[in-house]
């Protein structure tokens, strides 16, 4: 599942007899696979300072997060073309060459990137300052790739699609026209698909002055044909009116050998820019994506034992938990939770129904409608919800 509950419950002599309570409570139905989430005995600092980062880190999670996200969604949009597939897309999406929910299970505090001798707010920091670094990289870069990727897209659009509008350059070639005459002209000719033969009956005395048998078909697709036709220069614009009362279209198209080596050798250039850019763009979007969600995961943290501080008093004593629920179990699980820490909250001891009730406590996050008795947070594995980020 892509769904992980994050709990941390008070230490009933040890954290591993808190631990073992809960995997014999889980083991026993099937509910749940469980995991520890150690962390380190943090600088606890006042009960003032606890409080007011409590609000901070409850900001900086959803920020990390998304920041996270918005880095592994552009990382499956620079990769939609070479890699379909979301299983081929997950594949890129790891930490330290392993997959996020890896990582959780397997949780240990970084010490070298978060040194835990620092202040919690110091801390709290340094990492929103690094994840506002990730996301104003991402900002430059991925606009960089989107106006080379706008650019080819332009280009190659240019290039295909209806004779109308299309770029002509891939479709004519020298000969076709009558090029450095002081008096003749080479125009081309749009038509409908079946208006070939009305064109091909009228076009010689349309004007005066139009070379008799000067029209040939230069390409054809489905729904129309490029033709060419010359005339005197003279004549030209009476000639395009009457193309315009017959309803044959008339590209405004001058031969210049000049000009389509130049558009070629932009759309290349385009195209050889975009490639060159793409292999690093990769690499550093699967760098930062890692870096960004260790970030997250350690804001997580960070949470969790401000508020089992908070919520459990000292000397510090708890276990944090990760709880990967069956599909099916989830609603068993929330019962056998409840049973086990219900003691923990007066609510539940009255009876009254904690996952109804709406709770403000300042620095403790719990005014949603996911307060437990128990520390709970809900992380979602699944990275390219588009409709999370």
């Amino acid at each position: 599942m892509s769904e992980v509950w994050l709990i941390s419950a008070p230490g009933e002599s040890t954290p591993q007899k808190t631990w073992d309570t809960l995997n014999r409570a889980t083991n026993a139905e099937n509910l749940s696979s469980n995991y520890k989430f150690n962390i380190p005995e943090l600088r606890v600092g006042t009960l003032d300072t606890l409080v007011g980062l409590g609000d901070d880190l409850a900001k900086l999670d959803i920020y990390s997060e998304s920041v996270t996200r918005k880095i592994a969604q552009y990382l499956g949009e620079v990769l939609e073309d070479t890699t379909p597939t979301r299983d081929k897309l997950l594949d890129n999406l790891k930490i330290n060459d392993v997959s996020p929910a890896s990582y959780l299970h397997r949780f240990a505090w970084d010490g070298a990137k978060f040194p835990i001798k620092l202040q919690l707010k110091a801390l709290s920091e340094m990492i929103g300052k690094q994840v506002s670094q990730a996301e104003s990289d991402l900002k430059a870069k991925a606009n960089a790739y989107n106006t080379l990727k706008s650019n080819l897209q332009n280009l190659e659009r240019k290039a295909t699609g209806s004779l109308l509008t299309r770029n002509l350059v891939d479709l004519v070639k020298k000969e076709d026209f009558v090029l450095g005459s002081e008096y003749l002209v080479t125009l081309l000719v749009v038509l409908a698909r079946g208006a070939s033969s009305d064109w091909f009956s009228k076009y010689e005395t349309m004007t005066d002055m139009v070379v008799p048998r000067s029209s040939r078909v230069l390409y054809e697709d489905q729904d129309s044909q490029l033709v060419s036709v010359t005339l005197f220069s003279r004549v030209a614009d009476t000639f395009k009116h009457k193309c315009r009362e017959n309803k044959f279209v008339v590209r405004d198209f001058e031969y210049d050998e000049a000009r389509i080596l130049a558009e070629k050798k932009e759309a290349d250039d385009a195209d050889t820019k975009r490639k060159k850019q793409f292999p690093p763009l990769v690499r550093w979007l699967k760098v930062n994506f890692g870096e960004c969600f260790i970030a997250w995961i350690h804001v997580k943290a960070l949470r969790v034992f401000v508020e089992s501080v908070l919520r459990y008093g000292l000397p510090v004593n708890f276990q944090a938990m990760i709880l990967v629920p069956n599909r099916r179990s989830q609603k068993r699980l929330r019962e056998v939770l409840k049973q086990l820490y219900q003691h923990l909250d007066n609510s539940a001891l009255m009876g009254m129904d904690c996952e109804s009730q709406m709770v403000d406590i300042p620095g403790m996050n719990m005014g949603s409608a996911e307060y437990y008795p128990y520390i709970y947070y809900r992380i979602n594995l699944d990275l390219l919800d588009q409709q999370r980020l």
